[in-house]
């Protein structure tokens, strides 16, 4: 081989390479934007027990087309708070099963297809003018990048037939160890061990390495995949890091189980897969060799999950010894918890941690409530500023709430994504106007009543109490229905505003009679209370608004959580 074709070879495998990573991610970007719902969907439903997470693990990578994708999934879900290591635990074991559904298809013989798929998925994709069917057509524009990649890698690598330093690295590969370390390698550097099985499989089916070497290469590859996790969980939380070594660990104890079964496995392969006597020499390995590469990749990682699907506690266990928990860093209480920037890839699941730090706001907006109404009826001057202070947290927290729905909102929504990203916006700040309505309005009054030495009678105390107490209960409402996203519970506190109205009426007419009376400083008083008294109106105005977002979009499925 000169040179010149040397050079050649490289560049159409680099290039065909290319093209398969390429489509690949477009791949797996489309199926997030299509699937993202249905994921969210089966992660709610299936983290229950430890089979439903193996078949939920399953089918998420099935999805996604990477086991480490959807590792690096898991330990956003648990630094966002959504989910705990020993739930992930069975998911990741899971999840090598559903890696196996990349090799399963590249079995095939596709190479045929990959132009008519390339040229259908982009003249689908930029034709259309509806996002779901152009994310559709991207996903057989991926396919088609995918297979037409396998194609140029394969009719690049026919010279090598007869290229003796490529034979001589072949034979090295008879090692199986040597094998397995070069699978690991070169998954670690390019971050996909579909990627490495797809060049397996062309390898094999021309000839180019035997299928012991291959089963050796394919082993090792589920040890290189490991890496993407691993650097994704760097400046995580315990508990995410925790998920990434189970993926680490599940993976490498896999491999030092069949490593020295090797000649075993290929002779499972043999057994399992078709085979087609009637072919000679290459025609024959190009025939039965991806299908039992494809085979025997799925049977040690079914077999793997198998023996280790009984142990999810003992594994959760291991890493808890390996990975101890830290002592606790005190953050900022405006510190977000759940905001973790891995999920901006999956909307659904970004929405949704949205959702749960807009859920600690509104807890630190109820704090507020709950503080405001003894500090500006009796409260001292330390206390009505520390409820000034108290609104600090609320604009910060408010801040990076919107910054991140920002960010969502620069990715691919669909139409009932985009409206339920600015559902959140709408109650984010409707929250935050809560907090400044208090730390403005009511503080100011509260201050005026010291400036004014006025002090505000029990009776007139008790009536407002009671207000004070019906917003109380409509800002618990209104929070218990974002949490539990029950648009019931929505209604009710939207069903609140005629006993408000009833208490209002009753304060007006309580007013007016105290108004009559010769107290002294009874004008300054009356300004503070009714100050107070439409300051609570007001706010349960505020509230009642957030429980009519709420409504919207829980009546309408946008956020319904088992769809």
């Amino acid at each position: 081989m000169t040179d010149i074709s040397q050079i050649a070879v490289a560049t159409a495998l680099l290039g065909g390479l290319a093209l398969f990573l390429f489509g690949l991610d477009i791949l797996s970007q489309s199926l997030k934007q299509v699937a993202g719902d249905y994921m969210k969907a089966i992660l709610a439903r299936m983290v229950r027990n430890r089979f439903t997470g193996l078949f939920a693990g399953a089918t998420v990578t099935a999805l996604i087309q990477s086991s480490s994708v959807t590792t690096v999934l898991l330990v956003g879900f648990i630094s966002a708070g959504m989910m705990t290591t020993s739930q992930s635990v069975s998911m990741i074991i899971g999840a090598n099963i559903g890696s196996t559904f990349t090799a399963q298809i590249l079995a095939f013989n596709v190479t045929a297809l990959g132009m008519p798929l390339l040229t259908l998925g982009f003249f689908v994709s930029f034709a259309t003018k509806r996002e779901d069917v152009r994310e559709y057509g991207r996903i057989v524009l991926g396919l088609g990048l995918v297979f037409f990649g396998m194609t140029i890698m394969s009719e690049a690598m026919a010279p090598l037939r007869d290229y003796p330093p490529f034979l001589r690295f072949i034979a090295s590969l008879d090692n199986p160890l040597v094998a397995a370390l070069a699978g690991a390698g070169f998954t670690a550097v390019i971050q996909s061990s579909a990627a490495t099985t797809g060049i397996v499989i062309v390898m094999a089916g021309q000839g180019l390495i035997g299928l012991e070497a291959a089963i050796a290469v394919a082993l090792g590859a589920n040890i290189g995949t490991c890496v993407t996790a691993l650097l994704a969980s760097i400046g995580k939380p315990r508990e995410a890091v925790r998920a990434a070594v189970v993926h680490t660990l599940f993976n490498i104890a896999g491999v030092l189980i069949w490593i020295g079964l090797i000649a075993q496995l290929a002779d499972v392969a043999r057994h399992i897969s078709p085979s087609y006597p009637a072919l000679n020499g290459v025609a024959r390995i190009n025939a039965e060799a991806p299908r039992q590469i494809a085979n025997v990749h799925t049977f040690f990682n079914v077999v793997n999950a198998a023996l280790f699907i009984g142990f999810t506690r003992q594994i959760t266990t291991l890493v808890e010894w390996l990975i101890p928990v830290r002592p606790a860093r005190v953050e900022p209480r405006y510190a977000p918890q759940h905001l973790d920037p891995q999920l901006l890839e999956l909307p659904a699941f970004a929405l949704d941690a949205a959702r749960l730090e807009t859920l600690r706001l509104a807890r630190l907006v109820e704090e507020m409530l709950q503080a405001a109404f003894p500090a500006v009826v009796s409260g001292s001057p330390v206390q009505i500023g520390q409820l000034r202070v108290m609104d600090r947290p609320v604009d910060l927290l408010h801040r990076e709430i919107v910054g991140y729905l920002r960010q969502i909102s620069l990715g691919d929504l669909s139409d009932d994504q985009s409206e339920l990203l600015m559902a959140y916006i709408k109650i984010a700040n409707d929250l935050e106007h809560i907090g400044d309505q208090i730390a403005t309005g009511m503080v100011t009054s509260a201050r005026k009543r010291i400036d004014e030495n006025v002090t505000i009678s029990n009776a007139t105390a008790r009536i407002i109490t009671r207000l004070h107490g019906e917003v109380v209960t409509a800002m618990s409402g209104a929070i218990a229905a974002l949490e539990t996203r029950d648009r019931n519970r929505a209604a009710e506190v939207r069903a609140m505003k005629s006993r408000v109205a009833r208490i209002l009426k009753e304060i007006a007419a309580h007013q007016v009679a105290r108004l009559q009376t010769s107290e002294p400083q009874r004008l300054p008083a009356y300004t503070r209370e009714i100050e107070l008294t439409e300051a609570l109106d007001d706010i349960f105005r505020t509230i009642r608004r957030i429980a009519r977002t709420e409504k919207t979009i829980f009546r309408r499925g946008i956020d319904a959580q088992d769809t």
